[in-house]
């Protein structure tokens, strides 16, 4: 394929924003997809396929360029492109840009990495020992399985169509897909293409959401009629997936703290014809109202995020162990404070996009150590290496009588 520059433009200045500006990556992609509207497919996935790679594979890349991570800027990204395009097997264009690309001084330094796993795989150091402390016998299975790219699964809105018509749809539209097993909502597609620009997205139909994602909603067990509370709601996927498993009828209140996280959530369950959605912005005095009201409590608290390594490869570079203990000590507040919301033989369930053990068992073992109130029904781990999906963990646990 030739190498247009005004693509590699693009990638450029979306490495610009991820790394020197600290923007999130897929927003970044998201954004500089819009800035052109004469890009066809084939020049999106260009732009977007290149800017995750070389997120996903940057501390490797950097080293085969001779980079320093400290000395990264926005000077030598051209050359760190560069590096990339030989590194996966081609030439680099005879551009000025990359006037200082030496592919026998790559090829060498590929060489040199050998089996130094950190760089190999393009990991922080300190997030390989954490891994290999927490999981001694799968951490270099699952950190294998994270460097893969996601999936794209879409979940049928089961209040509008069925999965067999959305696959009808899909094959009418010569989009190839395959049913997920053991999942009856979810739909993986085969090739890459822009699924919110079908007549499927934009009328409710499909929601996109991995197939790890969407075991947890029913976890919880609904049942029409009941009072649910999303707790860490964001914008609103497992809220539009409980909606549907009670058949629009009852009540979910999607609590968060950021408002237009509840704003896009307000819009989609608009697109998605959802009536039984109350959207409660997250304040110091707003929720003692809630205190034993819900039939069941949705608590998909904020974490590492290291189970979405997939989908979010930035996270790797802007994760630190600062943050990990100061999240861990985040989720055991928000799992005391939000048990509160649910009725005497209510039911909660935590759960992360963490394969972490300290963010997952053991905050729910201390949980029910201090609250002899709750009992562990049973609980769930999601392996990337296992399933090829997130890592996702969740518990389902009871208030007694």
């Amino acid at each position: 394929m030739k190498i247009h520059k005004v693509l590699v433009e693009a990638v450029v200045h979306a490495l610009d924003l991820i790394f020197i500006d600290k923007k999130q990556a897929d927003k970044v992609v998201a954004n500089v997809l819009k800035s052109n509207a004469k890009w066809g497919a084939r020049d999106r996935n260009f732009i977007a396929e290149n800017v995750y790679e070389i997120v996903r594979w940057w501390r490797k890349i950097i080293f085969c360029a001779d980079i320093q991570d400290d000395k990264v800027s926005s000077n030598n990204l051209w050359q760190i492109v560069g590096v990339w395009l030989v590194m996966r097997g081609g030439n680099c264009p005879a551009w000025n840009e990359f006037e200082q690309i030496d592919v026998t001084s790559i090829n060498t330094r590929i060489k040199q990495v050998g089996e130094k796993f950190a760089i190999a795989q393009s990991y922080p150091d300190w997030l390989v020992n954490e891994l290999a402390d927490e999981l001694p016998e799968t951490w270099e299975q699952e950190l294998l399985a994270l460097n893969q790219p996601a999936d794209i699964v879409l979940r049928v809105n089961t209040l509008k169509t069925t999965k067999e018509q959305v696959i009808s749809d899909l094959s009418t539209n010569n989009i190839p897909c395959a049913e997920v097993v053991n999942l009856p909502d979810a739909i993986k597609l085969l090739k890459r293409i822009n699924i919110r620009s079908t007549e499927l997205y934009k009328t409710g139909k499909i929601e996109i959401q991995d197939a790890s994602s969407q075991l947890v909603a029913p976890y919880l067990g609904v049942l029409p009629g009941m009072t649910v509370i999303d707790t860490c709601a964001g914008a609103g996927g497992k809220s539009l997936h409980l909606a549907a498993q009670m058949k629009n009828m009852g009540k979910i209140i999607a609590m968060d703290t950021e408002e237009w996280k509840l704003e896009e959530l307000r819009n989609r369950a608009k697109r998605a014809g959802i009536s039984i959605i109350e959207t409660q912005l997250i304040t110091n005095d707003s929720l003692a109202q809630y205190h034993q009201i819900a039939d069941c409590v949705l608590m998909d608290v904020p974490c590492s995020g290291l189970g979405v390594i997939k989908r979010k490869p930035d996270t790797k570079w802007k994760l630190n162990k600062e943050f990990l203990t100061t999240i861990q000590q985040k989720q055991a507040e928000l799992l005391q404070a939000y048990s509160q919301f649910v009725k005497h033989n209510g039911k909660i369930v935590y759960a992360t996009c963490s394969i972490l053990p300290s963010e997952n068992h053991l905050q729910v073992n201390r949980f029910l150590t201090e609250n002899s109130t709750f009992s562990l029904i049973k609980s769930k781990y999601i392996s990337p290496a296992e399933t090829g999906f997130d890592g996702f963990y969740m518990a389902l646990m009871q208030q007694k009588s």
